[in-house]
């Protein structure tokens, strides 16, 4: 059973009596909008997206919530930006800092605005909300006044669950300095019910500096915040969430989540969701940070993949299953390969698992419009675009054998598309054509006499031949190779070598089929001669 089905099957049990009585079951994921957000982020949002998608199709109500959480302070600064213009705000909430570009409302709408596009033009549909504004809105004041009337709870916790031991005086919260704005560096020292007596300390914490100020505030109505396992806790409150999951990092024994659990129902006495751990997305094995920088981000993956593939990628391995993608290999052309390969199987009527991811990679409004048709190999058609004397879709009506449907057409088209900018920005040189039409280069021409006669054995099958077939040519040119008694690198080389100037390339009985036949013939000549 597809995984997201085998989860939705346990949500059902777990939640029956909320399906029965036809209340909502919300699922929630969050980004803080610190920086440019990488691709890794992207997997929650697939793994919440497709428990969302499957609870719909079933006809089990639902909401789909995700936060942009906007009111983190920044404890960090991407590589990209200016250092010295963003030091000040350095511990302020990072939605009240100005945003890179001077348009956006502020830092955190900046680089959150870009995410929800992402999340969007994904295929997926969340409701998006803000931290800051629930805690604007007092949202999150009953659980503040909880947390801080037990807060020897919460300690005990941290110690008990993860061994992390707090200072007896240790408060579970962060208000805003009044002087400077930093929510970063202020210190709780008491609370009386009502107001909160803190100092902003000059040297709380390495990334930012307090400014000293000390006074007493009211934590309620959005001059303070929860610490994040806290506020964890009370989110699976105030937002009554049926289904969570949650990365590795947060997921391993006394880890974030099971301390969020614990606080959940032993502070504010409400069961955690149903929760899926789910493993990192990680390009080329090195997991992503988008505060330092590192990996391909969200928005160039989506720009690199059209939707269905980029569904595709997030939701066809477990949860618990490492994503491994390093776009500057050869993993895109592979992906489209499995892609395939599963479509074929829904095609065909084979109810798998493979069938059902295929099939959920479409968006749940194309579901209905599904149907069989010829998918023509993105490493074929990331050839034929390198080749500007060639019609692609005339060749590959070809392969296919018969015309090609509008559908088709549009396919190929947005294959090529896709094809296009895979080869400028990341695939490997051994994708990459140049046809050497000029001139023969010149390692084709040091071969030796034996390698020259299977050339000129190839040259004359092939001017016996009308129409050149690419199944047959690759058939015949293996039987020249057998007979010629040569190494497969030291026969299939020298051809390579003749055409394209490097020893590989793409499979070799298509690809010589659709060059054109006097070049073919004249280049063959010159170098078995």
């Amino acid at each position: 059973m597809f995984w997201a089905d085998a989860a939705v099957e346990k949500i059902e049990k777990a939640y029956a009596k909320k399906i029965a009585s036809k209340e909502v079951l919300v699922v929630r994921d969050e980004k803080t909008a610190s920086g440019r957000v990488h691709v890794g982020s992207l997997r929650g949002v697939a793994v919440h997206g497709m428990i969302a998608e499957v609870l719909q199709e079933r006809g089990i109500r639902e909401k789909y919530l995700y936060e942009i959480n906007d009111f983190d302070p920044m404890d960090g600064l991407p590589t990209y930006l200016d250092q010295e213009r963003y030091l000040p705000y350095m511990g302020k909430p990072l939605c009240m800092v100005p945003s890179p570009d001077g348009k956006a409302e502020n830092y955190a709408e900046y680089f959150g605005q870009e995410f929800m596009g992402v999340i969007t033009d994904a295929g997926f549909t969340p409701e998006f909300y803000r931290s800051s504004t629930l805690y604007k809105e007092g949202k999150y004041d009953a659980t503040i006044g909880l947390a801080l009337e037990h807060a020897d709870t919460i300690r005990e916790i941290y110690k008990r669950v993860s061994g992390s031991v707090r200072e007896s005086t240790w408060l579970p919260i962060s208000v805003i300095c009044e002087s400077c704005g930093k929510i970063g560096t202020t210190k709780a020292i008491s609370f009386d019910g009502k107001e909160v007596e803190y100092i902003c300390e000059p040297a709380l914490v390495v990334w930012a500096h307090g400014c000293g100020h000390q006074g007493k505030i009211s934590p309620f109505g959005g001059n303070a915040k929860l610490p994040w396992k806290v506020e964890w806790a009370a989110k699976f409150l105030v937002l009554d969430v049926a289904v969570e999951g949650a990365g590795k990092d947060h997921s391993t024994k006394g880890g974030a989540r099971e301390i969020a659990d614990a606080i959940s129902r032993e502070v504010f006495k409400h069961e955690p969701p149903f929760d899926i751990p789910y493993e990192f997305f990680n390009i080329a094995g090195k997991k992503m940070s988008s505060s330092k920088g590192s990996g391909v981000s969200s928005r160039d993956m989506a720009d690199l993949l059209p939707k269905e593939l980029l569904r595709f990628l997030l939701i066809h391995k477990l949860p618990n299953q490492v994503i491994d993608f390093a776009p500057d290999g050869d993993t895109i052309p592979v992906l489209y390969d499995n892609y395939d390969r599963f479509a074929e199987k829904y095609y065909v009527g084979i109810n798998d698992d493979q069938s059902r991811a295929f099939y959920l990679s479409n968006t749940f409004d194309e579901r209905k419009d599904i149907h069989p048709h010829y998918l023509s190999r993105f490493s074929i058609v990331a050839t034929l675009v390198q080749m500007p004397h060639i019609d692609v879709f005339l060749e590959v009506a070809k392969l296919k054998g018969s015309d090609l449907t509008d559908e088709e057409i549009e396919e190929i088209r947005t294959r090529a598309l896709y094809a296009k900018k895979w080869l400028e920005e990341y695939a490997p040189e051994d994708f990459k054509l140049e046809l050497q039409t000029e001139r023969v280069p010149e390692k084709a021409l040091m071969v030796s006499a034996e390698q020259k006669k299977a050339l000129h054995n190839v040259l004359v099958y092939i001017q016996s031949q009308e129409k050149l077939d690419g199944q047959a040519l690759h058939t015949t040119l293996h039987e020249i190779r057998k007979i010629s008694g040569l190494e497969p690198k030291d026969f299939f080389s020298p051809i390579y070598l003749s055409f394209l100037g490097k020893e590989s390339g793409p499979k070799l009985g298509w690809f010589l089929s659709v060059l054109n036949k006097d070049f073919l013939e004249k280049r063959l000549r010159e170098v078995s001669a």
